[in-house]
């Protein structure tokens, strides 16, 4: 008899570049997920420079690809994410995921099951950016 795979519960926000906050206009550029039970936090992303550029012509791609290497560098728990890379990995899931007005914003989180965290980012990627 074939146990199923186990489920893990996982979150995930989509993280959207937002131009110009008062227009409410965003782009799905990178999907953050986080599963507790198989100790992962990773964010993938894509800057497309020129649907960036097409959507928002006065974009500073440079200052864009710094805040997700900043993301990247807190997802991982490296020295150069500062301190918050060095709390535990769902409180700096929770820093990233927080609401807040700038140019790169997270959607609201939202919970799900997977058997594989590292396949269900990559699933989330490439339906809700690519």
């Amino acid at each position: 008899m074939h146990s199923m795979p186990e489920k893990h519960l996982f979150e995930y926000a989509v993280i959207r570049v937002v131009p110009r906050v008062e227009r409410e206009e965003f782009m799905n550029v990178g999907v953050i997920l986080f599963c507790k039970k198989e100790k992962f936090l990773q964010v993938k992303f894509n800057i497309d420079e020129k649907r960036l550029c097409a959507f928002a012509n006065d974009i500073d791609c440079d200052e864009l690809k710094s805040h997700f290497m900043s993301i990247q560098h807190i997802c991982r728990g490296d020295k150069a994410g500062g301190a918050i890379a060095q709390l535990d990995m769902a409180s700096r899931f929770r820093w990233l995921t927080a609401t807040r007005s700038t140019i790169v914003q997270p959607s609201k989180v939202h919970p799900g099951f997977c058997s594989s965290a590292a396949d269900t980012l990559a699933r989330l990627y490439n339906e809700l950016v690519l």
